[in-house]
């Protein structure tokens, strides 16, 4: 049995209001526009999670609020505050709670790169995957039957895709 994680960098957000604290920044037009785009793109390739993990910001919510209708089923959406601007270890450490096969996590940079950099057993040859863009979306595999089990480098890569390439 394998586990499946799309592991993703939150859409674009508004910087258009100073005085909004950062959890509480939304996405922006292009972001709204990234998301729906990263949920077509997910469900064209049967990538359906059916376990979403966020850290809560608003920018992670409504990025899976935008992917979530491209979704042939609901995925249930949990909210975890650990990972708002959480390190790449405490990601993991998230992650090895999640119970489903297939787990979408939304959440921050530097750390979801970082994330993604230290699970995947061979990075993709992608000029943007140690940037990790907003949008940025690794899909690995890991063998095993529960998610406890994840660690460094073995992450069997399927795919990366940045936004600006589905649009």
């Amino acid at each position: 049995m394998s586990r499946t994680l799309i592991l993703m960098r939150h859409a674009k957000s508004s910087w258009s209001d100073a005085s909004i604290d950062d959890f509480d920044r939304p996405l922006n037009n292009r972001g709204r526009k990234s998301s729906t785009a990263l949920g077509a793109w997910l469900a064209a390739r049967d990538l359906v999670p059916q376990e979403v993990l966020v850290s809560g910001a608003r920018r992670t919510v409504e990025t899976w609020q935008g992917i979530a209708p491209n979704m042939p089923a609901q995925a249930l959406m949990r909210s975890e505050p650990a990972l708002y601007l959480a390190a790449a270890e405490t990601i993991v450490a998230t992650l090895r709670q999640a119970t489903a096969p297939i787990v979408l996590l939304i959440g921050h940079t530097p750390s979801i790169g970082a994330c993604a950099a230290q699970l995947v057993e061979t990075a993709p040859e992608h000029e943007k995957f140690d940037q990790y863009p907003t949008g940025a979306t690794t899909v690995m595999q890991f063998a095993g039957a529960d998610w406890r089990s994840v660690s460094a480098r073995h992450g069997q890569l399927l795919e990366f895709v940045v936004p600006r390439e589905l649009m």
